[in-house]
């Protein structure tokens, strides 16, 4: 690990004060990828600006039908919710299904779409969902936050400071995952809305997580599982690794599409 200056500020106008300063600062949150990643001297930044006492930043909220989770937030808090539980199940399903108690004790949602890890839960839940993401500068749709493979719309310095997530009329995700990282081979995110049904993929895509217009069609149209039976993503815009070939995340998508209706009601 390099040397770095450490701050701790305990408000987000002090942590965005603390950033702007430095030379080549970043933000940490629960650290559970840029800790590892400092760990290997891939990164060398000149601050570390940690946002683990920003109160401001915690926190779970609904109103009407709109569920707020705060950027610091950890995946245990969201999946132990009654709040969430009540509102979005299957959100509080997929937090708790990230990694293991000690990662969901410690990492963040503000992080892990900050990150936009191809292989992250959280990214499929936003753009099923239609979440909006508010940063400390303006707020973004899903569908304009993640742009590409670890890639979002954030500026540079700018902070993610919460998440909200309208209230569907029904919804599940369903995860083909690593045995032992936890990690989405392929995970689906199904979700029937007022205004149509969405379905977002994580896991699979080159570019990171991506919505199936062709299933989000049909569902929209007859919500069974039935109805995306034979529709398959092209195998070509698909990873493929050690884990999996593109072409069995192709296979996978459609299960776990399938899956996700069934499971969703």
């Amino acid at each position: 690990m390099y040397d770095f200056a450490y701050h701790k500020p305990s408000s987000v106008a002090d942590a965005v004060a603390a950033r702007s300063g430095a030379e080549d600062g970043t933000y940490v949150a629960g650290g559970m990828t840029l800790v590892p990643t400092l760990k290997q001297r891939l990164a060398q930044p000149s601050d570390l600006v940690d946002l683990g006492g920003v109160g401001e930043l915690k926190g779970i909220s609904v109103s009407g039908n709109t569920v707020t989770i705060k950027a610091m937030t950890t995946h245990a808090a969201v999946a132990n919710s009654s709040e969430v539980q009540a509102a979005i199940p299957a959100l509080a399903a997929l937090a708790g299904g990230i990694g293991d108690p000690q990662v969901r004790n410690r990492g963040t949602i503000g992080g892990s779409i900050a990150n936009n890890d191809p292989a992250a839960d959280y990214p499929a839940a936003c753009l099923a969902l239609g979440a909006t993401i508010k940063t400390d500068k303006r707020e973004l749709s899903a569908d304009d936050f993640f742009t590409g493979l670890f890639e979002t719309a954030l500026e540079d310095g700018e902070m993610v400071v919460s998440i909200s997530f309208p209230k569907p009329e029904k919804a599940a995700y369903q995860k083909f995952d690593n045995p032992a990282s936890r990690y989405a081979l392929v995970g689906v995110f199904a979700a029937k809305t007022g205004s149509g049904a969405r379905v977002a993929v994580t896991g699979a895509g080159q570019d990171g997580v991506f919505r199936v217009p062709a299933m989000e069609s049909a569902l929209s149209t007859n919500w069974s599982a039935g109805a995306v039976d034979g529709i398959a993503v092209d195998a070509g815009t698909l990873n493929a690794d050690i884990h999996a070939s593109a072409e069995y995340r192709a296979h996978l998508i459609t299960v776990m599409a399938k899956r996700a209706v069934s499971a969703a009601g």
